[in-house]
């Protein structure tokens, strides 16, 4: 699923001098969003779900994984050093709807979603010039961010095992500006066309394909070993001779019910899952930076969640720690997810 970007979603346009003189392009698709089961077409019905997101981080990476506490921004001599101090969070909420049909296509049923990720991203970041002077941002926005529209996804299921593919693509209907940013160095000024602070979408198209399969070592489904790979291929992006690089992620996770009480009315799940992406092309365009490295980010944490099965009402938590991360952000989600089916 997506909510996007992981991360969170639209964090990277959140630091908008950074980004233009750093770091590249993360893709759309946020691992961290959907529970472990969520990847493998449901039963024929309709679902509505609603996820809920909250992604922190004080620390951005470069091209060897480490820290980066300040950024050159242009070319020597009319060139400047800034200081990095960062402190961003950015809260997604994600409603949507799913619909399981009972066609089928090549024996699988056929099913399709759809998801309006909305977002308010803040950010506390400080940069000064060398010379004392600099720029502070300090914005914050909420609104709808790309959404996501995923008309082709098919199911096949066995007794002990479901497969899923899938085909959906980012809208970029989000927010998205430019601006001019204007930095003092110290024999002169420098102008960068660099992402408006309180952006929302991404500015550019995503198309993903998604595969996914859950397998269940017991015939009564209480426990999935689940896993999802999700390839995503980008279009230019808006302003910006700039084509961000493919992106590979995989997430997996393990799943266990257990029933709760007497009456068996209640089940309750838990958990472990992560996640780990890479880029796997390069950045395309004069507007690329740092265009042959390519960023990557692993991450682990665990899922608590309980169904009230008359209702087939559930409620999800989940807490993830990227523990690695190249040329990008990396940090902690806490994540609230609810849903019901009909």
């Amino acid at each position: 699923m997506r909510s996007l970007r992981t991360a969170a979603l639209a964090i990277f346009a959140a630091v908008a001098v950074a980004a233009a003189a750093q770091a590249s392009e993360i893709g759309h698709f946020s691992p961290s969003i959907a529970n472990i089961r969520d990847y493998v077409v449901p039963h024929p019905g309709i679902y509505c779900v609603w996820y809920n997101n909250l992604y922190s981080t004080d620390q951005i990476n470069d091209e060897n994984g480490e820290e980066i506490d300040e950024i050159t921004v242009g070319v020597p001599p009319a060139s400047t050093t800034l200081d990095l101090d960062l402190d961003l969070d950015i809260y997604v909420t994600v409603p949507g709807i799913m619909w399981a049909s009972d066609w089928k296509i090549l024996g699988a049923t056929y099913a399709a979603y759809c998801i309006l990720p909305l977002c308010d991203t803040s950010i506390g970041a400080s940069l000064a010039t060398a010379t004392g002077t600099g720029r502070s941002v300090e914005q914050s926005q909420f609104g709808m961010s790309d959404v996501f529209l995923q008309p082709l996804w098919l199911g096949w299921s066995k007794p002990n095992v479901d497969l899923a593919l899938g085909y959906g693509m980012y809208i970029p209907i989000g927010q998205y500006e430019t601006e001019t940013v204007t930095i003092p160095t110290p024999t002169d000024t420098l102008e960068i066309k660099a992402e408006a602070s309180d952006n929302i979408g991404f500015g550019f198209w995503t198309h993903q394909v998604q595969g996914a399969c859950s397998w269940y070592p017991w015939a009564d489904r209480r426990m999935a070993v689940a896993t999802a790979l999700t390839w995503e291929m980008h279009g230019q992006k808006e302003d910006f001779d700039l084509t961000p690089g493919q992106n590979l992620t995989v997430n997996w996770g393990v799943s266990e019910y257990l029933p709760l009480g007497a009456g068996k009315t209640y089940m309750l799940d838990v958990g472990v899952l992560g996640y780990d992406s890479w880029q796997v092309t390069d950045d395309e365009g004069s507007d690329a930076r740092n265009a042959s490295v390519h960023d990557e980010v692993h991450a682990v944490g665990g899922q608590l969640g309980v169904t009230y099965l008359p209702w087939m009402l559930g409620l999800e938590s989940r807490y993830i720690q990227e523990y690695a991360a190249t040329d990008r952000f990396q940090g902690q989600s806490l994540g609230l997810n609810l849903f019901l089916a009909f």
